[in-house]
């Protein structure tokens, strides 16, 4: 069993206990919050030992893996002092504010040995598992283009000064509106097209503030972007458009084209998300046959989309995993459990060292693109042998 904390105990944080109880093999040692009245409320809610200090957590023996769910700002100091206790990091996403701390945070956990993970876990998900497996397969041939939307809707225009979590920690809406969606989000739709495409050579994008105004208790406060929109090229010669926004309906779908078919895949939020299959050439649906005939004597287009192709089986797992409500039917703690799994092996998750970073500096490339898109070249690479979005065993 792997002893872990919880640095940081705000909306987040309820996530991770919700999908702790899906990791036997973690136990939580306890938490700390810089905060004394957000650190009473969720130790009091969950009835879990709270530390006085981060020097207590992190002077912990039982501690191993520290969860760094703090603001973005605070990743690099928290991570780097965790690390420098010789402690193996999982960082909210994403790693750092800046790319060249979080740099210098994958070369500390190198140098010392430890391993330095980062959210999201949705890569993890039994959808990944079902995509990544057909793709491996040659189901579609060798992928060429795909298209991420990550687009959350108006919650500016919603009530979300009221939103709560189960233990009742508000929804850090103003923070996240001046962190900007493409740093909060496109993490989401990364990792899954790095595990499934590989490194990104380059990448042309551009990010704006659109919508200025989000509502009561805003005015006055810098805001983030709340658009943006990147071409990725990858070394693998495969290609991706990538589009993050904060006003649009809501759209988290991710859509793989290869020389021999299209994988859809409806929401990258859902560890459960509907897959689907269309192979090239193959004899159009019934549906699509019908909608097609429909449109064509009314003149006009319909707002109906038939399913395309065939619905692919999930893998089956050992027990369906609890998992917080709608939206973020994500398993929190998973990428927790497969870096226990990968240190209690003498290895690395794929989700950390080098990929962490790559993931952090395209984050970090989108969001700071500005209103004049230019070409950038990534630094930062990885090598795509490991084992891609490798679920923990249960």
């Amino acid at each position: 069993m792997t002893g872990i904390a919880f640095v940081g105990t705000g909306f987040v944080a309820d996530y991770y206990m919700t999908t702790l109880v899906n990791h036997p093999g973690l136990r939580l040692a306890g938490v700390f919050d810089r905060a004394p009245a957000e650190l009473r409320r969720f130790a009091s809610f969950y009835k879990v030992s709270a530390y006085p200090s981060l020097d207590a957590l992190l002077d912990d023996p039982a501690v191993e893996i520290v969860a760094n769910l703090t603001n973005p700002e605070s990743h690099y100091e928290v991570s780097r002092r965790a690390l420098e206790k010789g402690k193996h990091v999982y960082s909210e996403k994403p790693l750092a504010m800046r790319r060249d701390e979080a740099e210098r945070l994958v070369r500390l956990a190198a140098q010392k040995g430890l391993s330095v993970a980062a959210a999201p876990a949705n890569g993890l998900s039994a959808a990944h598992a079902a995509v990544a497996s057909a793709i491996a397969a040659g189901e579609i041939g060798t992928p060429r283009l795909a298209y991420a939307e990550m687009e959350d809707g108006a919650v500016f225009r919603d009530k979300w000064q009221s939103w709560r979590s189960r233990s009742g920690a508000k929804w850090p809406g103003l923070h996240e509106f001046e962190i900007g969606c493409t740093l909060e989000h496109a993490g989401y739709a990364l990792t899954w097209l790095v595990s499934l495409l590989g490194p990104v050579a380059s990448l042309t994008a551009f990010s704006t503030l659109a919508f200025a105004d989000k509502g009561v208790g805003t005015q006055g406060h810098a805001m983030g972007p709340d658009f943006s929109v990147g071409c990725l090229r990858f070394a693998s010669g495969a290609a991706a458009r990538l589009t993050c926004g904060l006003a649009a309906p809501r759209d988290r779908s991710l859509t793989i084209l290869g020389d021999g078919g299209t994988i859809l895949v409806r929401d990258l939020w859902d560890h459960h998300s509907p897959v689907y299959l269309e192979k090239a050439g193959a004899p159009r649906s019934l549906a699509d046959k019908v909608l097609g005939r429909i449109e064509r004597r009314l003149a006009t287009a319909l707002p109906l989309k038939p399913r395309p192709g065939k619905r692919l089986s999930l893998p089956l797992e050992a027990r369906r995993p609890v998992l917080p409500a709608f939206p973020s039917q994500i398993d929190f703690c998973r990428g927790i459990a497969a870096q226990a799994e990968a240190v209690a092996r003498g290895g690395a998750p794929f989700f950390s060292g080098d990929v962490a970073l790559h993931i952090t500096e395209l984050a970090l490339a989108l969001s700071g693109a500005g209103e004049r898109a230019q070409p950038y070249e990534v630094r930062s690479s990885f090598t795509p042998a490991a084992a891609a979005g490798r679920a923990p065993s249960r």
